[in-house]
């Protein structure tokens, strides 16, 4: 497949005008108050496996509104803190998985949280285990629609919150040094990781691969792959409501929040990524108020971007930054 988006060296400059709501920061501090103030109880208990070097516990915190959701806790055998932490936000439709999964950060002696995706885990991978208990109005099949007529009942609301409630939850656990907390994931991984790296206080390093959710407007217009395809379905049928819903997704895109991390970034990108256009990741790149920023470019790669050759970067990075 032939490059389809701007030429790399406009890459670098793309800097476009953004959709922006007069009461962005407002909307996300009312959100995460109100979750902050139900609380919830936090709950953490061993799970016995073979691994000899690492421990793994399952974990419960409070999300969005107070609800339970999952995560794995990865640490070295015995390790007793406080150690440099990882979390780790995933794809779209993919959960939890299975507590042998995803043992590299662990292995290299750090903790690793990995968060459970309210509602989904049934589409690739392991499976989860996190219900999404709130209803939304009519949707196209998906969750890119769900609750998409209002900011408020709208299904990135309560997954950003979850992501931020996780920092917060990592932050009062002994083996985690509440100074030395990165956040990373790869496409809606990478999307959530960029949110909660501008809503969660000083986070000291984020990591975002093939970020989805930036840019949402330019996105729309450019592919006609999933799950970006699904916010073109619901307008074919409810005519007539696009600005309703790039007024909703507005308060959700990687671009505004990307303007306010100051944390080290390290991006990637595929210039071949038709899943997430090059473009809408630069427009999150491009306006990172880090000061410490990278972005590491795979010119011939779709959006699978780095995959395993991402890890030792991102070690690197951690090492140097945490």
């Amino acid at each position: 497949m032939p490059r389809f988006d701007l030429p790399p060296h406009e890459l670098t400059r793309y800097r476009p005008d953004i959709r922006e709501p007069e009461d962005f920061d407002a909307f996300w501090q009312s959100t995460l108050a109100g979750s902050r103030q139900v609380g919830g109880e936090i709950l953490i208990s061993p799970v016995d496996s073979p691994m000899t070097a690492i421990d793994v516990f399952d974990v419960t915190f409070p999300g969005f509104a107070g609800d339970p959701v999952k995560a794995w806790l990865w640490a070295p055998r015995g390790a007793k803190g406080p150690l440099p932490t990882i979390i780790e936000y995933n794809g779209y439709g993919g959960g939890r998985g299975l507590p042998h999964e995803r043992l590299a950060w662990a292995a290299s002696g750090y903790a690793h949280l990995f968060m459970d995706t309210r509602g989904q885990g049934s589409a690739w991978g392991s499976g989860g285990a996190t219900a999404d208990p709130h209803g939304t109005g009519a949707s196209a099949p998906g969750f890119m629609t769900r609750g998409i007529e209002d900011p408020e009942g709208y299904y990135y609301r309560r997954l950003f919150t979850d992501a931020v409630r996780l920092v917060d939850a990592a932050r009062t656990l002994g083996i985690v040094d509440a100074n030395r907390v990165a956040v990373t994931g790869v496409s809606q991984g990478g999307g959530v990781a960029i949110a909660a790296a501008a809503l969660a206080e000083d986070v000291a390093a984020v990591m975002p691969d093939v970020p989805f959710l930036c840019h949402f407007e330019r996105a729309v217009g450019l592919t006609d792959h999933d799950p970006y395809a699904e916010i073109v379905r619901y307008l074919r049928v409810h005519r007539g409501c696009e600005e309703q819903v790039f007024d909703t997704l507005s308060y959700f895109d990687g671009a505004t929040f990307a303007a306010r991390i100051h944390a080290p970034a390290l991006f990637s990108v595929g210039l071949h990524d038709l899943t997430c256009p090059p473009s809408t990741v630069y427009a999150a790149y491009n306006r990172l108020a880090s000061v410490a920023r990278e972005i590491d470019v795979y010119p011939f790669n779709e959006h699978e971007g780095g995959q395993a050759y991402r890890w030792p970067a991102q070690a690197a990075f951690a090492a140097a930054h945490l």
